[in-house]
């Protein structure tokens, strides 16, 4: 008889705990736990609305003039920074490298080059570093000077290195703007030069032999 008392009174105890744990405690304040439908309500952008908005300057805007910025500006200038596309004329990757110059820093497998981002990146420095180096001249020259009513900077000569080769870029610079140079879309050794002034490229080395394998 005792047993069950005790037992029925044991029961009786964590029933009065469990309950008093679930319960709220006069006076507490809860009222700062309240959110209104304006705090816990957002808009997230459909496709379009992100395709309207998007711009070149939001890519200066986080990485502003860093050499990674510089990378990023020229990447989306040349394909809106798609690694995997191949354009009309059989450009293909990121910056929009030709067969030929891919092969020239030792890059022979174009469908391994538009499978691999990281080799992309890795040509974009090669083929930056072997341009710094014949244009090293002229980028001691010409930087700080107008061309064209042009500003030049290192930036903007590799940035016009890479649109239209580096021989095309010095002809451009000592003919103090005569000789100019247009891609098949138009764009012009003038327009890189101002679009892409300023940036830091000191990292890059000028390597005459720079080859990603």
């Amino acid at each position: 008889m005792k047993r069950n008392i005790l037992r029925i009174g044991f029961i009786i105890l964590v029933v009065s705990i469990v309950s008093t744990g679930f319960s709220t405690r006069k006076g507490v304040d809860l009222s700062h736990y309240y959110f209104n439908e304006d705090a816990i309500c957002f808009n997230v952008p459909n496709e379009a609305e992100v395709e309207a908005n998007s711009s070149e300057e939001k890519f200066q805007l986080f990485l502003g003039k860093t050499y990674v910025g510089f990378k990023e500006a020229v990447g989306f200038k040349e394909s809106q920074g798609r690694y995997s596309i191949i354009n009309e004329f059989g450009y293909m990757g990121k910056y929009q490298f030709g067969k030929t110059t891919l092969q020239m820093i030792g890059i022979y497998n174009t469908q391994k080059f538009l499978n691999d981002t990281r080799l992309q990146e890795e040509a974009f420095d090669a083929y930056t570093s072997r341009n710094k180096w014949i244009l090293r001249r002229d980028i001691k020259r010409y930087v700080g000077g107008y061309v064209n009513g042009v500003k030049v900077t290192e930036s903007g000569i590799l940035a016009a290195a890479h649109l239209a080769g580096a021989g095309n870029v010095k002809k451009y610079l000592r003919s103090g703007g005569a000789i100019g140079f247009q891609d098949a879309f138009g764009t012009s050794i003038a327009y890189y030069l101002k679009k892409f002034s300023g940036y830091d490229t000191s990292r890059i080395a000028p390597d005459r032999r720079a080859k990603v394998i």
